[in-house]
């Protein structure tokens, strides 16, 4: 007989597509499980609002997910993991994840010198939730922070690949390079598709850290503290996207960040 609590969905959230990163990671991780996904389209992007709005933008976009009878919430948004994860997670009686506690995590596991890069929106960067909970968990770590803002448009044209992509990154590591890191945090929904490229400008020797995949952990985790895992093998596990504005290209950039065909992506209004 099947259980109710541990056959509701997951919920997930991002201001915009990038959040499918994080979606596409739980996926394949988490096979079996149903997840409910909501891009807040008509509001992005959350860099440069105040966190007085991002809190309010994100308690709406819980209320709407609880509606929708979720388990657990990922907050699949480095901004609002930034300003209203802490928040969230004390309103709710379920468990709601961030992507910034398991990207830093994972980076101080993997650095072999403690010294360790960021790349993020502008936003991400100079709310310092990275380097804060880097320096508050090692004091000693010798951190590079860099803001990448043209990193975003070049993923959502699918360059990828392009030259001109290789010498923006090769700008954005020199920092990083001249200070011999030896891990970089990507600490942006978006950047995951931009991991070859970003391996091959910083070389073998360093070490990228994914925010979707570490999220995508800790909620394994959760999910197995808290009994909330759906039996294996036991569903097929379905993916709903729903997004509070539909504009042309959202429907092509959420299949490219996730990695497969969708359909049924509906608009839906908040508040």
């Amino acid at each position: 007989m099947s259980n109710f609590s541990t056959d509701r969905p997951i919920g997930a959230f991002d201001s915009g597509v990038g959040g499918l990163t994080v979606v596409k990671a739980m996926h394949e991780l988490l096979p079996d499980e149903d997840i409910f996904y909501l891009g807040d389209m008509a509001r992005l992007p959350y860099g440069n609002k105040s966190p007085e709005t991002i809190i309010r933008y994100s308690r709406e976009i819980m209320a709407y997910l609880r509606s929708n009878n979720v388990k657990a919430v990922v907050v699949a948004c480095n901004t609002a993991s930034a300003h209203a994860l802490s928040i969230l997670q004390k309103e709710a009686d379920i468990p709601v994840i961030g992507v910034i506690v398991p990207g830093v995590e994972a980076a101080l596991a993997a650095t072999r010198h403690r010294r360790i890069g960021i790349i993020g929106t502008a936003g991400t960067i100079q709310s310092d939730a990275y380097q804060s909970l880097l320096r508050r968990l090692q004091p000693d770590v010798v951190i590079t922070a860099q803001p990448t803002p043209l990193l975003v448009p070049l993923v959502e044209e699918d360059w990828l690949s392009r030259p001109a992509t290789e010498l923006i990154l090769e700008e954005y590591f020199a920092p990083m390079k001249a200070a011999k890191v030896d891990t970089v945090v990507l600490a942006c929904t978006h950047y995951p598709l931009l991991k070859p490229l970003a391996q091959r400008v910083l070389g073998p020797d360093v070490t990228l850290v994914d925010s979707a995949q570490n999220a995508a952990a800790a909620l394994a985790g959760e999910l197995e503290n808290h009994g909330l895992k759906r039996i294996p093998g036991s569903h097929a596990a379905k993916i709903t996207i729903r997004a509070t504005d539909l504009p042309a290209q959202f429907t092509p950039l959420a299949k490219r960040f996730l990695g497969q065909e969708i359909s049924d992506i509906q608009k839906v209004a908040l508040g």
